[in-house]
């Protein structure tokens, strides 16, 4: 058993090095490292951004204030807000907002005929923009003044028909709001990574940028729009499949996406059951290598705390495995966090790696339901 140990660390350190080295060789873009190349260049891109939303009444204000600071023509994008069955007083919100902006805002009503609200809520929205290129945020997110004239200055010098951006948790460091800070560095970490090996394997509704012709030109969602979330990842790789070598990931800090963390361990488990309720049906093989080996040392480091007791002979050779993983995530998440500027404590790691382990396990077994709850409703999983 030993043995088995040592093997599966050893090619979880491999693999973890190797997500490094990826997301090292994704070049920064940044406009000071790019002024030569981007210096005269003038927003030429048109936007129509889609925001879906329910029940985002807290977190709207917040958004509509970072939408109010984009620097942007304002000729060149518009709004398009989903209403998504809200029982709160979001429409309300924005209806004010739509008064004072001087932006083009407008809200429009989804229309439900798939098993994902979400997939539904864009779909819609695609059909009545105005502009070529789609980008898609969250309804509980604040953007970066930047946001769409480093997606327009990337788009400009790359061709791309895809532009996945990078997401980041706010964090008032409280344990529950660092374990979601430190866990989305690690999915970030792995999104970027696969872009370093030309193999794109995750990324994120909160910040995607497509052209509405290569949308149309997949079929958008159909094939995969009986999972309630995925609008991200299923896309992306009909995209890729589809636009070999166009699928492209800005990696800037202008582009940089902040979202808000779950407040309470109930949301977080019901949120990563959502999550998995897609990742399970990748076809890729490399996501589901990586899923499996995740969870098989996740599980590990459950179990040999454990074998330390029952198994005394071999307990510093365990405990020794337990540091081994824990220096392996610090020096995986400190490559992301470096980017996101994003300061992390390397002896808050052994709590956390625990709390890793057990969520996954239970996130694990609550995808055995068949359901979740998200946004007030309760989702049925549909293999």
């Amino acid at each position: 058993m030993i043995w088995a140990f040592l093997t599966l660390f050893t090619l979880y350190f491999f693999c973890m090095m190797a997500w490094v080295y990826g997301f090292q060789k994704v070049r920064t873009f940044s406009f000071s490292e790019l002024s030569d190349r981007s210096e005269g260049i003038i927003p030429k891109t048109r936007f129509s951004v889609i925001i879906p939303f329910r029940n985002e009444a807290e977190n709207l204000p917040d958004l509509l204030k970072s939408i109010e600071k984009l620097k942007y023509p304002e000729a060149s994008f518009e709004i398009i807000f989903v209403n998504d069955a809200s029982e709160d007083n979001s429409e309300a919100i924005l209806y004010e907002a739509i008064q004072k902006s001087k932006f083009s805002i407008k809200t429009i009503q989804n229309k439900r005929v798939s098993n994902s609200p979400k997939k539904d809520a864009i779909s819609e929205a695609v059909q009545q923009a105005n502009f070529e290129w789609i980008a898609t945020t969250d309804a509980d997110c604040t953007l970066s003044s930047n946001w769409l004239k480093s997606f327009d200055r990337f788009i400009q010098l790359n061709n791309p028909m895809m532009v996945c951006g990078p997401v980041k948790y706010e964090s008032a460091d409280s344990f529950i709001e660092n374990f979601q800070e430190l866990d989305g560095l690690s999915l970030q970490a792995v999104g970027v990574g696969g872009f370093g090996f030309n193999n794109p394997l995750l990324s994120n509704g909160a910040n995607l940028a497509y052209t509405k012709n290569a949308f149309l030109e997949v079929n958008g969602f159909s094939g995969n729009d009986h999972i309630a979330s995925g609008d991200d990842i299923f896309l992306m790789e009909k995209m890729k499949r589809t636009f070999p070598g166009r699928v492209q990931f800005l990696k800037s800090e202008e582009a940089i996406v902040s979202t808000k963390p779950q407040k309470n361990w109930k949301d977080v488990i019901n949120q990563r059951i959502r999550w998995a309720s897609k990742t399970s049906k990748q076809k890729s093989i490399t996501s589901l290598f990586l899923g499996a080996l995740v969870f098989l040392v996740n599980i590990s480091i459950l179990v040999l705390p454990i074998l330390m007791i029952f198994d005394s002979e071999r307990a510093l050779v365990y405990l020794l495995l337990i540091v081994f993983k824990i220096i392996t995530d610090f020096v995986f998440i400190q490559r992301s966090a470096q980017f996101f500027n994003v300061k992390i404590s390397f002896w808050k790691f052994p709590l956390q790696t625990f709390v890793y382990a057990a969520v996954i396990f239970i996130v694990v077994l609550g995808s055995f339901r068949g359901k979740y709850l998200w946004k007030g409703r309760s989702i049925k999983k549909m293999t």
